[in-house]
């Protein structure tokens, strides 16, 4: 006999939480998820920073739309702040000024951040050698997010309102479609009217069991580490500092200094490992850009962050297979567009309206819906047969 469901939610990263927290007062919803706790991939291994400059409009249309529920949360959401000061500095060499000057130049950048200097960029920011920044853009509002307490404050409220968190439960298959899926689990069959694919790197694999179209989803391997950090509270309230082409970023981290080489390496949906020559480019290229000398690694770790190839999210849901949605391809940026990607999800699954001050911040569903792949993948087929004849 199948346990019945209105939604049944494939995933219990950021992304599935924050959705299934949205539905759960509105109609009996279940999250089912593979491991042993929820938010064990890519969740559970971001340093997540809050930044409206980052990603392309769409990202940071969601980005703004998220700022008020993160900086300051319900209080019966969680007991601690969700974010933190830090501050972001993006800096460029010389021969970057011009990707600085475009990115500054950029809708919505300039309302938050300011252009600045090779010498306030060094004052900002004082493990950068000296003469190696020509100039930055520092965005003082950036904060550092509290990832966990922002997922259990939305897996608290998913249980509150009656919602069912299954572990331990691998999605085996699913049938039907229209009035009613029927999920095949390792823990047994579900039955739902709407299944909700946010399954990050594996959300492709979720949408061939069910029927639907490819949409082109590819995990890409993002690679981090800990360092330790020269002592002074000017180091610890340094901002986070992003190289302008993204090669590299590193920020202060709980006394040590946590570094990455902003890598997006293709990869297969797996439990993501950190590569040995990725953490070698990553301390090359921090070590050529700053006076720090690594000495030692204190930790490694790499998550997997998934990207269709215009880089937006895709959410909603599939023109060719009724009931099944979309919520994937959030790269990454999952964290701090989760509480207006949520509250999109959740209107977009009960078809009801869409909160006017999404809209007022430039959410633009269509634009981050899955028939804009279809139509481009039909634009192309096009485009293709013309070229033939």
């Amino acid at each position: 006999m199948a346990e019945r469901f209105d939604v049944l939610i494939v995933g219990g990263g950021i992304a599935g939480a924050s959705l299934g927290a949205g539905l759960a007062a509105q109609c009996s919803v279940a999250i089912i998820e593979r491991e042993s706790r929820p938010g064990y991939h890519a969740t559970g291994r971001s340093a997540a920073l809050f930044s409206e400059l980052y990603g392309n409009p769409a990202i940071r249309a969601l980005s703004r739309a998220s700022r008020a529920f993160l900086f300051d949360p319900a209080p019966d959401f969680c007991e601690t702040a969700l974010v933190f000061p830090r501050g972001a500095l993006y800096v460029a060499r010389g021969d970057q000024l011009a990707a600085l000057e475009t990115m500054a130049a950029s809708p919505g950048v300039s309302a938050g951040a300011r252009l600045i200097d090779g010498a306030e960029a060094r004052n900002r920011s004082p493990l950068l050698r000296p003469g190696y920044a020509a100039g930055g853009i520092f965005e003082p509002d950036a904060r550092d997010i509290d990832v966990d307490a922002l997922h259990q404050g939305y897996l608290r409220q998913f249980r509150a309102e009656g919602g069912r968190l299954l572990l331990d439960t691998e999605l085996r298959g699913l049938d039907g479609g229209g009035r009613e899926w029927l999920a095949d689990t390792s823990n047994g069959t579900i039955a739902a009217t709407v299944v909700v694919n946010a399954a990050g790197a594996w959300a492709e694999q979720v949408g061939a069991m069910a029927g639907a179209g490819a949409i082109g989803l590819t995990p890409r391997r993002r690679t981090a580490l800990l360092v330790d950090a020269p002592d002074g509270p000017a180091i610890a309230a340094s901002p986070a500092t992003i190289d302008i082409d993204e090669q590299f970023y590193f920020k202060p981290d709980a006394g040590l200094l946590l570094l990455s080489p902003a890598d997006e390496t293709p990869s297969a949906a797996c439990d993501a490992r950190p590569d040995e020559m990725d953490i070698a480019i990553a301390i090359d290229r921090i070590e050529t850009a700053t006076t720090l000398q690594v000495r030692r690694v204190r930790s490694k770790w790499a998550g997997l962050r998934s990207f269709v190839d215009d880089c937006r999210p895709v959410v909603g849901f599939d023109a060719r297979r009724p009931g099944f949605f979309w919520l994937a391809g959030q790269g990454g940026y999952g964290i701090q567009t989760a509480p207006a990607m949520g509250r999109l999800a959740a209107a977009l699954v009960l078809r009801s309206a869409i909160p006017a001050e999404l809209l007022d911040f430039g959410v633009d569903p269509v634009a981050i819906g899955p028939g804009r792949l279809a139509r481009r993948a039909e634009t192309s087929a096009i485009g293709q047969q013309q070229n033939l004849s």
